[in-house]
């Protein structure tokens, strides 16, 4: 049974990822990166720079690469580094300098030296909120400030007035950045007028068609090749400035050219979470029931308002059935780097703050926090008539409970020691979503079949995925299959996020496998064909006529030919208009905290997850628990820390904290499988991003239940655990 196609590939070394790409004649590239938040540039002093020894270019915003701003529909305008001279962020790229060593570029740029024009910078969401800004709608087109009533009620302040039980409170997030593995790095070849580059993304053929639209080039003479990704978790959607310079550089300098951002560079050279303050207020019946619940959310963004964390949408505007809803989303930009998508964008942030609020509700109610969430489990997102495709949420956290020992729980918590112990629950829900895909499937003669497509597999398992569902669909072992991915030239796979991969990719090679097999039956049953004018049919890898049957390879040597191939297509269509479709899941956390220390370690964790269908359960469950590690990151350890001047505090390895395996107890994760075909043929919601969902608000609950103290800023430090 295949498990993990890549698998001896990455654990023996052989796996090459951008930056091993080597060519004769390679120079070196190195980013200069600004050191002012907020003003213009006004002189780049290069002489130093350019006599160094093995320099071969030094380019700034006055003497820059040829480079255009791209667009594409799905991103919009994408930022080009060195195109002007304003600087919006500390850290921001301003040069480039290529030499025929790493290090004679790194030692040149020490030399470039930059005058400013330095200008006011506000660095703080706190100091920012005064002047925020709506922000745009929300992804389903919904206005950032929604409210839904009840027929009988004339305003939300009336619906909170007429509620038993309120609660009130603000939480914040802290400012993350994914910190994949593999920094952000392209080796690029221009050669005969065609530009290869190869850099790990998130879809081949999307990297491909920005890379075009900035270099000027037809979209033909541009190849994006990704084999491998050495993570990326919504960083790496979009085109780097190494890329971006790297092909620029090979093109004006004629030779290959190599650009990898060192680790510091990669916290502010790319983009990263933003940061958030929510308020959530609360209303219910003595019994649990919402009567009113509103959820009106800040967050940082970048001067140029490149992305919005859609806290208050993304969770409160579908998780929990309540009669009045009031929801908001202003945007605080900030002279800050960018930020974009990172995994479970919206959902992450969004409901540590709902699900810490659910958590004091049921603490208000005296009612168990599961019993609270069950009592008001949505069949529908409030205000809508598309009901959920399916849903065993209720199922997740019965199961859970029981595995957990849930019923063992005091409200107080109890102690071991010197430690005191707590357990913790949330909801996790994310949107099961597919983007626009397109597979090859190919027959070959020597009887095995290849399924291609340009897409990414970052360490999410979809090299895995094309595998199994291409054999399935073609009713042959998925040994046979060779799956190929992250090459523009195979047909567009679209982007490897969202949890979209296998919905898309796999309904994809369905549609595909389908179409080839058709054609197959044609060929092998046309005039002159081993089942001339016969009834033919296809199963077990072999087409069966009257009398005899052949598999499909001696069908094909029979004809002549090597091969028979066909594409297949998928995209979102006419489901939308009949259900609302999510996936599902219910997060626990023991926490145990040091009396006298106040030391915070997890102890336990149980995630309990309905995401339809899973094709490879050891890759479903690794994924799943990455998630969950990542939410006690964000519990415990994670945040950037921003100085007024827009300097990175912790901009580093050794400042940025991230969990380590002392950090991280045994995690368990169960699957209540339920295939959800109204979604997709094949059955899969997707899990890439629940697994993160919910698990930050567990943890605080948890901590909550142990001490006493009611944390509502993440990451938890042990200064907010002193009594």
């Amino acid at each position: 049974m295949i498990t993990r196609l890549d698998a001896p590939q990455k654990v023996t070394g052989q796996a090459a990822y951008g930056a091993d790409h080597h060519f004769p004649g390679m120079a070196y590239g190195y980013v200069v990166l600004s050191t002012i938040a907020h003003g213009e540039i006004e002189a780049v002093d290069t002489r130093a720079a350019t006599s160094a020894p093995g320099v071969l270019g030094v380019y700034s915003p006055f003497d820059p690469l040829e480079l255009r701003t791209p667009s594409l529909p799905i991103f919009g305008e994408t930022w080009v580094p060195l195109q002007d001279k304003e600087v919006t962020y500390y850290g921001q790229p301003i040069g480039f300098v290529v030499a025929e060593t790493f290090e004679q570029a790194r030692d040149a740029a020490m030399l470039v030296e930059v005058s400013y024009r330095e200008l006011p910078a506000l660095t703080s969401l706190e100091e920012g909120l005064a002047s925020a800004e709506d922000a745009p709608s929300a992804r389903d087109g919904s206005p950032s400030t929604l409210e839904i009533l009840a027929d009988d009620v004339e305003s939300f302040e009336d619906a909170l007035a007429a509620s038993p039980v309120v609660v009130e409170a603000t939480y914040t997030t802290a400012t993350q950045n994914h910190a994949a593995m593999e920094p952000h790095s392209a080796v690029a070849v221009w050669e005969d007028g065609t530009m290869t580059v190869y850099s790990g993304n998130q879809g081949a053929n999307l990297q491909a068609a920005e890379l075009a639209g900035a270099l000027e080039l037809a979209p033909e003479a541009v190849h994006a090749v990704n084999p491998f990704v050495g993570g990326a978790f919504g960083g790496k959607g979009r085109t780097s400035a190494p890329a971006f310079l790297a092909a620029a550089a090979s093109r004006a300098l004629g030779r290959p050219v190599k650009a990898a951002l060192t680790r510091e560079q990669v916290f502010t050279a790319t983009a990263g979470r933003a940061a958030t303050v929510q308020k959530m207020t609360l209303g219910a019946e003595p019994d649990g029931t919402l009567v009113a619940l509103r959820h009106d959310s800040w967050c940082s963004t970048d001067t140029e308002r490149s992305f919005v964390e859609p806290t208050s949408h993304g969770t409160s505007r579908e998780w929990y059935a309540t009669r009045n809803l009031a929801l908001s989303q202003k945007m605080v930009p900030l002279n800050i780097p960018p930020t974009t998508f990172m995994r479970a964008p919206g959902e992450a942030p969004g409901s540590f703050a709902l699900e810490s609020a659910m958590d004091e509700l049921a603490v208000a109610l005296g009612m168990d926090p599961i019993d609270l969430r069950l009592r008001n489990n949505s069949t529908a997102p409030p205000g809508k008539d598309l009901q959920w495709s399916s849903k065993h949420l209720d199922e997740c956290f019965r199961v859970g409970a029981e595995r957990f020992g849930w019923a063992h729980r005091s409200p107080d918590g109890h102690t071991d020691g010197d430690w005191l112990v707590g357990l913790g629950t949330a909801t996790a829900m994310f949107p099961a979503l597919r983007f626009p895909a397109t597979v090859g499937v190919t027959l070959l003669a020597d009887e095995t079949a290849e399924v291609a497509t340009s897409g990414a597999d970052p360490g999410t398992g979809l090299l895995t995925v094309l595998s199994l569902v291409g054999g399935e669909s073609l009713d042959i072992s998925p040994e046979r299959i060779t799956p190929k991915l992250g090459d523009s030239a195979l047909p567009p796979g679209g982007m490897s996020g969202g949890s979209t991969a296998t919905a898309s990719a796999g309904t994809a090679i369905m549609i595909a496998a389908a179409k080839v097999i058709d054609d197959l039956l044609a060929a092998a049953s046309a005039p002159g064909a081993p089942f001339d004018g016969e009834e033919v049919t296809y199963a077990d890898g072999r087409v069966h006529g009257d009398r005899e049957s052949m598999t499909y390879g001696e069908v094909l040597r029979a004809l002549g030919r090597p091969s028979i191939s066909a594409n297949g297509s998928s995209a979102p269509g006419e489901e939308l208009t009949k259900h609302s479709f999510s996936s599902f899941g219910a997060q626990f956390c023991e926490v145990r905290v040091h009396r006298w220390t106040r030391e915070a370690r997890v102890s336990r964790m149980l995630g309990v997850f309905d995401a339809g269908r899973v094709i490879n359960e050891k890759a479903a469950r690794s994924q799943l628990m990455g998630g969950m590690i990542w939410g006690v990151s964000a519990a415990l350890h994670e945040g950037l820390e921003i100085e007024a001047n827009g300097r990175l505090a912790n901009g580093d390895f050794a400042g940025y904290l991230l969990p380590v395996n002392a950090d991280i107890p045994e995690v368990d994760v169960h699957f209540v499988q339920y295939p959800d075909t109204l979604h997709n043929a094949v059955g899969a919601k997707g899990l890439g991003e629940i697994g993160t969902v919910g698990m930050a608000a567990a943890v605080a609950n948890a901590v909550y239940n142990a001490t006493g103290i009611r944390v509502r800023d993440i990451p938890i430090t042990i200064e907010a655990l002193l009594d």
